[in-house]
């Protein structure tokens, strides 16, 4: 049973070198050595047999991942999540957004309205959301954040425009 085990582990049939390293377990509760070992493998199995999460690959991705870092409150994992999306695409307003998020709550008010600021003349959708999000709460009394959302529509527009002029075409 135990090279059956084995064999399977080999071929990395994690779930039926498991099943037999199982079985070895419960019937020789006596031997030592084989129980060691047996146990041993047996966390091999288990740990190839968790689920992986996949690697991000798009910048929408690495936002999603980092929503649920930050929502799970790893400030850092979310960070480094932004950033990655931000370096995929830095015109992304929801993870500019996200940043100014993070950032506030890692008490940077300077990147926290940078982000927020070009979340907002991104997407102006994003000055109602910031008006109303609690995790902002601590930039509210901050000139700047006023600025940023009291900034008018048109300004935002004029940006993203200039903004959209500025990048290189792409070639067909």
């Amino acid at each position: 049973m135990y090279e059956r085990g084995l064999q399977a582990l080999q071929r990395r049939d994690f779930a039926a070198s498991a099943d037999a390293l199982r079985t070895v377990i419960e019937r020789y509760p006596d031997e030592r050595e084989l129980l060691e070992r047996a146990r041993l493998y047996l966390k091999v199995c288990e740990r190839e047999l968790e689920p992986k999460e996949p690697t991000p690959k798009t910048a929408d991705e690495w936002v999603y991942a980092a929503t649920v870092a930050l929502n799970a409150g790893d400030e850092t994992t979310a960070h480094r999540h932004l950033q990655r999306a931000l370096a995929e695409d830095a015109r992304h307003d929801h993870a500019h957004y996200m940043m100014a998020v993070v950032s506030s709550r890692r008490n940077d008010p300077p990147a926290a309205l940078d982000h927020l600021r070009q979340a907002v003349s991104l997407n102006p959708e994003n000055r109602s959301l910031a008006r109303q999000d609690p995790d902002l709460d601590v930039l509210r009394d901050e000139p700047a954040f006023k600025a940023a959302l009291d900034a008018s529509p048109l300004e935002g527009a004029a940006a993203r425009a200039a903004a959209a002029k500025a990048r290189p075409k792409a070639r067909r």
